[in-house]
């Protein structure tokens, strides 16, 4: 009735989401009953409940098992098809570009970058390396950083980011300057730019470092 629903409408819906968000063992149960993972799908079906033409969600899947998170994901897209606009504000990275149209990244309050998430990812030319060394990252950022082909090199999470032009050329230079250096090499990848590195570009740390 809150939402102009009928009852047979809302029942309806309400079985959908209960099926969506794995809630069929505690919809019986009183809400005070309710694990936390629990509790917080009950939150996210009385946000969708009535189809809004205008939703925000605030951390939405966090603390859900991948298979409910992925329901979730589905059910925003469904919305959207519908037409719902919706604004989302996430920790999740990969949700971010998988379920968002535009994407804003805050840090400490300001929105240092704006744009669609192609976008955003175009900005960070070339490619990403991720390597690591046993023991002195710092020396191997040194002896990496100044050749030509690195664009910006910088030491996160214990490991080396370089953004380089071409990373299956670079790779190989890479090997050679840590061997002749005799830096024992434990972990290499080659990627391209995702919303972790353009967070990281904006900001200066990984958002596995920002504050809460």
């Amino acid at each position: 009735r809150l939402y102009g629903m009928s009852t047979a409408a809302a029942q309806k819906r309400a079985a959908e989401l209960i099926d969506m968000l794995e809630l069929e063992g505690a919809a019986d149960r009183k809400t005070g009953t309710y694990s936390g993972g629990q509790k917080r799908r009950l939150d996210i079906g009385l946000g969708l409940v009535h189809g809004p033409k205008l939703l925000f969600l605030d951390e939405p899947t966090t603390g859900l098992d991948p298979q409910s998170r992925a329901r979730v994901w589905d059910e925003v897209r469904r919305m959207h098809d519908r037409g719902t606009t919706v604004f989302l504000t996430t920790h999740y990275l990969d949700e971010a570009d998988a379920l968002c149209d535009r994407v804003a990244i805050i840090d400490y309050g300001k929105i240092v970058a704006e744009g669609t998430p192609e976008e955003l990812k175009r900005a960070i030319a070339g490619d990403v390396v991720t390597f690591s060394v046993a023991g002195e990252q710092r020396r191997a950022l040194d002896l990496i950083q100044g050749e030509p082909f690195v664009r910006e090199a910088r030491l996160e999470n214990g490991s080396v980011h370089l953004y380089v032009d071409r990373g299956e050329q670079a790779m190989p230079a890479i090997l050679r300057l840590l061997d002749g250096a005799n830096l024992q090499l434990l972990t290499v990848e080659l990627h391209r730019p995702s919303l972790d590195d353009v967070f990281l570009r904006q900001t200066g740390r990984s958002l596995r470092e920002s504050p809460a």
